[in-house]
């Protein structure tokens, strides 16, 4: 691990000297992050809604995966491959509580059946297996009700509705990801992760349609022929997470073993290159500030709207992955066009939560999850608002700025270069 530790260090050093070192004319990250474009970051979160919610465990998940991987391969990532894995629960059952996400819920703590519509607060994600146990955060100010939706006919929009009307089955499990391999240390990689499964009867735009979608395009753009790196890039579309992050708990149940791994022995092939660093991005589309005493919260994207960067501040590898958290700041500085980064010590219930005393682990989204999210600030949250067309121009941008800031660093800390 403390090779691990140094060698992030390492890598955020020489990005720093480069930094200081480049003229505009030799900066690879600003030609990188130019050819990122909002219509095709829309378009990509509008492919994915498509499928529906793309609940776990049905037809239209699965469909999805397959849409995903065949996107990665049209963008030159072709070594796309998948983990494979099982899942025995279930999020929809006809129980007492009446078509209840029973595991969301039991994941948020819930102890009676929830409203209408409305699964208790504080909603689903993150619990689960190996869940380190977790400080009450205050909830301070104006609150308003969040959870699962878990009625069919809220979502009035009669194809959506059809299309998620499939309920989840116990069964088999994919995910799917490729790889850019590194020139110089193809053995070390920074793993992008964003999860492709939502909740909500919704089409899950945001949550996570816009975290899927930046990786899928960082992915296109670091694929391009013309782009090197030197240390390896893996784009994970992770699945499940919705129930407990299993399907990032499948991923390093089978893989964290394999780290470094030459395979076969002296083919400089590394199937699971050493991790260096796990960035993930969720729900990177809503900032509209905190609800009023009335509940309601503003349609408008508030002026003061941000990119949060949260590391895990109880986690054993806090300081390694506070400073990735601040040299994202530093690259959202110089690179974005829009919003600044909030830097956050409380990166919670997301992917990288099952990551968090692995490797440095940090977490890219529009507000923190505890204080904010789980407190009633985003309305589309597993909710059927979470479409498509719920969102304007200045939400896609704030996602597109999250990817400006990630695209950057990932370029600063691989060693990127652009060949002529």
């Amino acid at each position: 691990m403390r090779t691990v530790l140094w060698t992030t260090a390492a890598s955020m050093l020489v990005a720093a000297a480069t930094l200081g070192a480049q003229t505009p004319a030799d900066d690879p990250a600003k030609v990188l992050v130019g050819r990122l474009a909002l219509e095709s970051y829309k378009g990509t979160i509008k492919g994915l809604t498509q499928f529906g919610d793309r609940r776990q465990g049905t037809d239209r998940n699965r469909a999805a995966v397959d849409w995903i991987e065949a996107q990665l391969k049209s963008y030159g990532c072709s070594n796309t491959e998948r983990v494979t894995y099982q899942y025995a629960g279930r999020q929809l059952r006809n129980d007492s509580t009446n078509r209840v996400d029973s595991i969301a819920r039991a994941a948020a703590g819930a102890t009676q059946p929830p409203a209408a519509g409305a699964g208790g607060r504080g909603g689903a994600g993150g619990g689960g297996r190996g869940a380190a146990p977790r400080v009450q955060n205050p909830v301070k100010g104006f609150t308003a009700r969040s959870g699962v939706n878990t009625n069919p006919m809220l979502q009035p929009d009669t194809v959506i509705r059809a299309l998620d009307a499939q309920w989840d089955t116990p069964g088999e499990r994919q995910e799917v990801f490729c790889t850019k391999i590194g020139t110089t240390h193809p053995e070390e990689m920074y793993i992008l992760g964003g999860h492709m499964d939502g909740i909500g009867y919704g089409s899950a735009a945001n949550d996570d349609g816009s975290g899927t979608a930046l990786v899928m395009e960082l992915a296109r753009i670091l694929s391009a022929p013309d782009v090197q790196t030197e240390r390896s890039i893996r784009f994970v579309l992770w699945n499940n997470e919705e129930t407990g992050l299993n399907g990032a708990r499948a991923y390093i149940d089978q893989r964290a073993v394999l780290q470094g791994k030459e395979d076969p022995a002296g083919s400089g092939k590394y199937p699971e290159p050493k991790w260096l660093a796990m960035i993930q991005h969720d729900m990177m589309l809503w900032d509209h500030g905190m609800p009023g005493p009335d509940g309601k919260v503003n349609p408008e994207q508030r002026r003061e709207a941000d990119v949060n960067v949260e590391f895990a501040g109880t986690s054993k590898l806090a300081a390694e992955s506070q400073k990735l958290a601040w040299f994202f700041r530093t690259m959202n500085d110089r690179y974005a066009t829009d919003y600044p980064v909030a830097v956050g010590d409380r990166m919670s219930n997301t992917d990288s939560d099952a990551f968090r005393d692995l490797v440095t682990s940090i977490s890219l989204r529009e507000n923190e999850r505890l204080s904010q999210t789980g407190t009633g600030w985003s309305p589309t949250w597993h909710q059927p608002a979470d479409v498509f067309a719920t969102f304007s121009d200045k939400d896609f941008r704030l996602g597109l700025n999250a990817a400006q800031t990630t695209l950057a660093a990932i370029a600063l800390l691989t060693g990127a270069t652009i060949k002529p």
